[in-house]
């Protein structure tokens, strides 16, 4: 990493570029705009209406390494830009969309969304031999954000992060360097850039000047994407539809999982698995740590299949874990130890990283001596991937990919496409995309699970389902993650989670943590996947927790589980527009300067407004609710009027949480293979300032992949409207094809809050309801109207 510091020679070198830059001559074609000058060619190709890449080309001829990655997979569209030339300037792009004005002289290059300028380059391309990229200038006021999995605030100006993505073990609340770096930036004006090279390197945000950006590569393809849109939720909209959709999850994934470091033998898995059901907490997966392949932590990695004297009838074990409805989930890595009982065969079928001269490169490190995967080369594709459909045969349901950055991977390693310092990057990625290819080759319908901790742009598209890394059991490792989640799924990666309670104990007991634990879990109610993890010493699951802390624990979990319907409709949007299901306050007030570093309160969905509670022993907090509505505390239904910060005060039993328009729950089951919309309960927050709320519950058979695509799935759409000051009209739709375990029946229970006085009439479908069909309950100011819904739509009045 040495050679990639940035001296004071490389940033004027830079300059020295940008100065003699000259514009000479262009050309039009059909789908770009080729810029010469006197140092080389930049192509501007339009890709859709609101984005564009920027390609130079240098006149030296110094095409470096270009395997570079995948991350934009949208074609070019077939769109006509408007080309216009002046004599200061050039102006291409797409009209109500996005366009450049390239200056003649001096030379400069200037972005533009909806006619407003969004971007400007400062020096633009720049070769300062150790290093080259590009560099941009940034507006006073202007908020960055991005640059992938940082422990930090919102906004990441001030900071020079390396991209190399590496592990930091017991992190807590600030770490610039971590598992998933991106080359990637969102901004408050409403532009993602993008940089489609996996090469290590840096990537300045007003570190070394005050207004300038600048992505700082080794080398590789020399290019970067801008991406606009209207809004800022948007433009992650936009940026995943070039870079790929994640799939839907398989509902499983979206339970409680029972995980620690490790499961040591068949016997405890199915004792923690038996207890869980014995207690009535529910459980849908297990996850197995490094001892199914090996007695200790070194020396077995590699092995790749079951350690019989712990394990001596895996596949009886699945079939009894998944009879009560628990997936297993296995731990992988790739590295193959030379003590493995894999590494002769590896070593002879040409599936490792080598040295210069073509042999394995063999290196030391934690685990043991070991090599490394080429996830790259067809050959090691097909090898890897043997492991993995023997153990999915068994009926393994997911897998934990981890230490995938690769945590360590030696400069002098080579690939089939380069050394490790070219694709390093891009390894978890490739990983991903490999297991996910071979899923659509032999497994078409199903969905896959992986959950890893290191990636590129892009690798939502493969199912991945990235977590933060090991985190310290602090509350300092809690505060990380809320921000963590948020600049991710800002990034297209929807589905950031963490091991929830903390994983690097660091000499604590268990009473140590038992506030930790409760807060962690109250947290991981309202975040994408729900696993508690940690190290052995104290445990991770609820059902070894007593007293005011197991109830704590178990509140939650049942929590997660009726609230699974609004949680995979969550899925279904992100699916089909991309928009996270953590989401910053800003995406409801963007004007409002003070939301655009605020993360002491998030979206969890639209209708869900969280603030966790991130320090020891803390009474109370304040919590900002955004304008346009009215807000209601979820657990006592008192309603707050939005745009204005509110102090609350905590108690231990919940975390602040506050919501609005609709939301569906299900009665509590006890694993997802029960989960059916037979029976539902939908309730309607009652806003008089809002006269017309929408909202959709989305359901499919929760494991067949692309049943949307297919059309096998139900979407129920939900609608009230405000009809003057005292009557309210709901109505309930469906739409969608047929699917396994669609309700062909409904029983729909209808809770309307905030109804302040008992109504005159209900009406369902045009028929009046007796006083005896419908309840008010005077002391929570709410209707509940209990009705079948068979057919047609549920329209329902209230007077």
């Amino acid at each position: 990493m040495k050679r990639l510091t940035l001296v004071l020679l490389c940033l004027l070198s830079g300059h020295m570029l940008f100065a003699q830059r000259n514009y000479v001559g262009h050309q039009l074609q059909s789908d770009k705009l080729t810029v010469e000058t006197n140092d080389g060619t930049i192509d501007f190709i339009p890709y859709t209406s609101y984005s564009m890449e920027v390609k130079f080309t240098p006149k030296s001829g110094d095409h470096d390494n270009e395997a570079s990655l995948d991350a934009v997979i949208l074609p070019p569209q077939k769109i006509q830009a408007a080309f216009d030339e002046g004599d200061k300037a050039l102006e291409y792009g797409i009209d109500k969309g996005i366009s450049v004005r390239i200056k003649k002289a001096p030379f400069g290059i200037t972005f533009f969304y909806e006619s407003q300028k969004i971007l400007e380059e400062s020096a633009g391309y720049f070769n300062a031999d150790t290093l080259k990229g590009f560099r941009f200038q940034i507006e006073d006021g202007e908020h960055i954000y991005g640059a992938g999995e940082r422990a930090m605030t919102l906004d990441r100006k001030g900071h020079r992060f390396p991209l190399y993505n590496r592990a930091h073990y017991g992190y807590e609340d600030y770490s610039e360097q971590m598992n998933f770096g991106l080359p990637l930036v969102l901004s408050s004006n409403n532009y993602a850039l993008l940089m489609d090279n996996p090469q290590v390197g840096f990537l300045d945000i007003a570190k070394t000047r005050k207004n300038e950006l600048s992505f700082e590569l080794i080398g590789g393809r020399m290019s970067y994407f801008v991406i606009a849109g209207p809004s800022m939720k948007e433009v992650t909209q936009n940026y995943v539809n070039m870079t790929g959709y994640q799939p839907m999850p398989p509902r499983w994934a979206l339970g409680n999982f029972a995980s620690r470091f490790g499961y040591r033998s068949q016997e405890e898995v199915m004792n923690v698995v038996k207890k869980f059901r014995e207690q009535n907490i529910p459980l849908d997966a297990i996850v197995l740590d490094l001892y199914w392949f090996g007695p200790e932590v070194q020396g077995f990695m590699g092995n790749l299949d079951w350690d019989s004297a712990a394990f001596p009838s895996p596949q009886q074990m699945i079939d009894e874990l998944d009879n009560m409805g628990v997936k297993t989930v296995l731990i992988t890595e790739p590295f193959i130890l030379t003590s493995s009982s894999t590494w002769d065969d590896a070593v002879a079928k040409k599936v490792l990283g080598t040295d210069k001269d073509g042999h394995p490169f063999v290196f030391n490190f934690f685990f043991g001596e070991t090599g490394l995967v080429d996830i790259w080369k067809p050959e090691a594709k097909d090898w890897f991937w043997q492991f993995y459909k023997k153990q999915i045969d068994l009926g393994v349901a997911g897998w934990w990919g981890d230490l995938g950055e690769p945590e360590v991977h030696p400069k002098e390693l080579q690939h089939v496409n380069g050394s490790a310092d070219e694709v390093h990057n891009a390894y978890g990625h490739e990983w991903a995309k490999t297991l996910f290819n071979k899923y659509s080759e032999e497994y078409e319908e199903e969905r896959p699970f992986f959950l890893m901790r290191s990636g590129f742009a892009g690798s939502q598209r493969f199912g991945m389902f990235p977590w933060s890394g090991d985190v310290n059991r602090t509350f300092g490792g809690l505060r990380a993650q809320p921000n963590i989640a948020l600049t991710m799924g800002m990034s297209g990666l929807g589905y950031m989670s963490s091991d929830l309670g903390g994983f690097a104990n660091g000499g604590q007991t268990q009473k140590d943590v038992e506030e930790l634990y409760a807060r962690w879990l109250q947290y991981g109610v309202f975040q994408p996947i729900f696993r508690p993890h940690a190290q052995e010493d104290i445990p991770s699951e609820a059902i070894f927790f007593e007293g005011e802390t197991r109830e704590y624990a178990e509140a939650a979990i049942q929590l997660r589980y009726k609230l699974l319907p609004y949680i995979y409709t969550l899925a279904y949007e992100n699916h089909t527009k991309g928009t996270p299901l953590m989401r910053p306050l800003m995406y409801l007030e963007e004007e409002n300067k003070k939301l655009l570093n605020y993360s002491d309160a998030y979206l969890f969905g639209n209708n869900f407004l969280v603030a966790p509670v991130l320090k020891k022993g803390q009474k109370s907090m304040k919590v900002y609710l955004p304008k346009g509505n009215t807000w209601f505390d979820f657990y006592t239904g008192k309603a707050y009027k939005g745009g204005q910060s509110i102090q609350v005060d905590l108690t231990m039993d919940h975390i602040p949480v506050f919501v609005r328009g609709f939301v569906p729950m299900l009665p509590l089951i006890q694993h997802t293979e029960a989960y059916k919309l037979d029976e539902m309960e939908v309730h309607y927050y009652n806003d008089p300032m809002v006269k017309n709320q929408t909202s959709e519950v989305y359901d499919d058979d929760g494991r067949t992949k692309g049943a949307y695509e297919k059309g096998q799935y139900m979407l129920i759409k939900m609608q009230a409207v405000q009809k003057g000051k005292k009557r309210l009209s709901m109505l309930l739709s469906k739409e969608g094809g047929e699917y396994v375990g669609k309700p062909q029946a409904q029983k729909i229970t209808l809770m309307i809050h905030n109804w302040t006085k008992a109504p005159k009439s209900v009406k369902v479908n045009n028929n009046s309801l007796s006083r005896e069909e419908y309840e008010y309950h005077e002391d929570k100011n709410m209707i509940t109207i209990k009705t079948t819904w068979e057919e047609g739509d549920l329209e329902v009045s209230i007077k």
